[in-house]
């Protein structure tokens, strides 16, 4: 697309990559795109509840000012040229509102954006809005302060979390890009769950706020968008090195986007339904199974194959808690009766881990960590789905069940996401077809350690080869 968009649904229909290139020519402003964005918000709004927390002035006034010529930033990589963007709740975005969906922080407002925000920034890209989260950690988002956001291709369904508010408004056309977080598999399964791209970088590719433990390998900021080149675009947005956060590291000498503009095809593929850990539903088997065997097609080697993740569940959960109680755990004295059960018990979890249950858990990361590597010495991407079970119920919390099976703690049905996070390895997931009612289902592509590069350009063929992301954005749909 050349010239420019003469309605709000042209506008919206753009992708990031060509949005951008409109306002880097000059024939689009960014006051144009938070127009748009705001009469689509405007529209879909009262359906899905994506975005609870808007600053359309601001993002209005800063859109006027943005420079309409040479700017400081404009040679970053990733540049986004006033773009507007989608920022999560529980991010920080100076002068708004940052509630972590929970009634205690319903009025906390913040005096600046924290290091992720602010490097987005930088690259050009205008918060508008934020979306919305689960309370404090979760993968189903609904919370007290602003209620539960509802899947775009099925209104009674669940987007997942705890980028699910990020992963709605991109599926109906809210927003072109948008943050996300990634502990055990919130930027991966709400992505699964709209039919978009959700990609968990390696681990201090984006810098991330204060506000987490400096050296925690497991939480990680990272991009989501409708498609693969969009991605790789915001990736490279947000991949900057930053002072204050001691894992994260310079830009690439190579930008993302050029992943995805001449992508290699891996040489082989490994597919695997369930990581050989845990049950997965039998359609979202078949459903990603045929996404893995898409490779074939660009002449890719695909075996049924995979590491040995032992251990992984319970090191997981060990460590999981252990970074729950410790940013959150001083709420049980001051706030019992106003936090989630969910996030009590992790938080409890977490305060009575044994030293012993801590050894345990570091050596079963490490000992998965260099099977990994060892795979990836045979393998240039391994697939598996994303999530376990399709999109469930918005009403019901979490699964309880997979077949007949009952699941114990609340992220068993997480499984396939939350023990890639041990790796380190970088994670993304694709689109590749629906069940039979018509919910997406995405395949999950795990890439090489600091392996983004490569992951990026596997992904892009993958997207061409099933043709999906042309779907992208719909309006919500009741059933």
């Amino acid at each position: 697309m050349s010239a420019k968009p003469s309605t709000t649904d042209e506008f919206i229909e753009m992708t990031a990559t060509q949005a951008v290139g409109l306002l880097k020519s000059g024939e689009a402003t960014p006051l144009d795109f938070v127009d748009a964005a705001i009469a689509r918000i405007e529209e879909v709004e009262p359906d899905i509840n994506a975005l609870p927390i808007r600053f359309f002035e601001e993002a209005r006034a800063a859109a006027k000012a943005f420079p309409s010529q040479a700017h400081a930033g404009a040679d970053r990589p990733g540049w986004l040229a006033g773009l507007p963007v989608v920022v999560k709740d529980y991010n920080d975005v100076g002068g708004q509102l940052t509630t972590y969906g929970s009634p205690i922080f319903a009025e906390n407002r913040v005096e600046a954006s924290d290091y992720t925000v602010e490097t987005l920034e930088e690259s050009g890209g205008i918060p508008m809005a934020k979306s919305n989260v689960p309370e404090i950690a979760g993968a189903n988002t609904f919370n007290p302060v602003f209620g539960a956001t509802r899947n775009p291709w099925d209104q009674r369904m669940t987007v997942g979390g705890s980028s699910g508010g990020s992963a709605a408004a991109l599926a109906v056309g809210e927003a072109w890009l948008a943050t996300g977080n990634d502990l055990g598999g919130s930027l991966r399964i709400p992505a699964s769950y709209c039919g978009i791209v959700g990609l968990r970088p390696s681990v201090g590719r984006v810098p991330r706020g204060a506000g987490l433990p400096a050296f925690d390998p497991l939480w990680v900021e990272g991009p989501m968008a409708r498609n693969v080149a969009d991605t790789a675009l915001m990736l490279d947005s947000l991949a900057h090195g930053h002072g204050c956060d001691p894992l994260s590291h310079p830009a690439p000498s190579v930008p993302f986007v050029e992943a995805v503009k001449a992508p290699k095809a891996p040489k082989r593929v490994a597919y695997t339904p369930d990581l050989n850990l845990s049950l997965v539903d039998p359609e979202v088997a078949e459903t990603c199974r045929a996404g893995a065997m898409a490779f074939s097609a660009v002449g890719a080697g695909v075996d049924e194959a995979c590491p040995d993740f032992s251990g992984g569940l319970e090191a997981f959960q060990t460590l999981r808690a252990i970074l729950v109680a410790s940013v959150r755990g001083d709420l049980l004295e001051t706030d019992r009766d106003r936090v989630a059960p969910e996030i009590i018990w992790n938080i409890e979890k977490g305060q009575n881990i044994t030293a012993d249950e801590v050894l345990q858990a570091e050596r079963a990361r490490a000992a998965i960590f260099h099977k990994v590597a060892a795979f990836f010495e045979t393998y240039d991407i391994l697939a598996c789905p994303t999530v376990a079970v399709p999109p469930y119920p918005v009403e019901q919390r979490f699964p309880t069940h997979i077949g007949d099976t009952e699941l114990t703690t609340y992220i068993d049905w997480m499984f396939l996401t939350f023990v890639i996070t041990l790796t380190g390895c970088p994670a993304i997931s694709v689109p590749c077809g629906t069940t039979r009612t018509g919910l997406p289902v995405g395949l999950q592509l795990i890439g090489k350690p600091k392996g983004d590069f490569d992951l990026l350009s596997a992904a892009q063929l993958l997207e061409t080869e099933m043709g999906l992301a042309d779907q992208m954005p719909i309006r919500p749909r009741k059933s």
